[in-house]
């Protein structure tokens, strides 16, 4: 394998963006706890661990470039990495979408892919990025806390009524 590399994705390579999604552990579950001033979480380790995976997106790169930039991570010529930044009311940046293939996870695509989006953040003059992770997704949670993301709020509603009732939305923010 050779090593990754992090870019852009323009209109040339605009096929990359529909990068399938691949299962991912569900292992356990993060707690966000708020005292009024700081955030802070526990984590509940499930029984038994389970898999699941997101439908694949379809994105349409000509519909989404106006109000989006996507960043690939490459091995070679090859998409094994993506992430999607999307522009924001705020001063923070939305990372809409973040998955790596799972053959290259555990090697530092995910986290080349973040500081390169905070690079991309920056040039839009952003303070920062910021993203949601669901709360079941225990490995995507501890993940944007070791890349420097802080938890910054918690949404128990957004699922009530649908097929995920019970699962609650993290937002997370990187500080530039």
């Amino acid at each position: 394998m050779k090593e990754l590399a992090v870019r852009r994705i323009g209109r040339e390579d605009s096929a990359d963006i529909n990068l399938p999604n691949e299962p991912f552990p569900l292992f356990g579950r993060m707690v966000p706890l708020y005292d009024g001033k700081v955030w802070t979480h526990t984590v509940e380790k499930f029984a038994e661990a389970s898999e699941m995976c997101f439908p694949d997106e379809n994105y349409d790169y000509e519909r989404m470039a106006g109000n989006s930039v996507f960043i690939g991570t490459y091995d070679g010529d090859a998409c094994v990495g993506l992430a999607i930044l999307q522009q924001a009311m705020f001063r923070y940046m939305y990372l809409y979408d973040l998955k790596v293939s799972r053959r290259y996870r555990r090697m530092g695509a995910a986290a080349a892919l973040i500081q390169k989006a905070g690079e991309v953040a920056a040039e839009y003059g952003y303070r920062g990025i910021y993203t949601v992770g669901q709360d079941n997704n225990l490995g995507a949670c501890l993940f944007y806390l070791k890349a420097g993301f802080v938890i910054g709020g918690l949404d128990t509603k957004v699922y009530e009524g649908t097929p995920q009732e019970g699962k609650k939305d993290i937002y997370f923010y990187l500080d530039l």
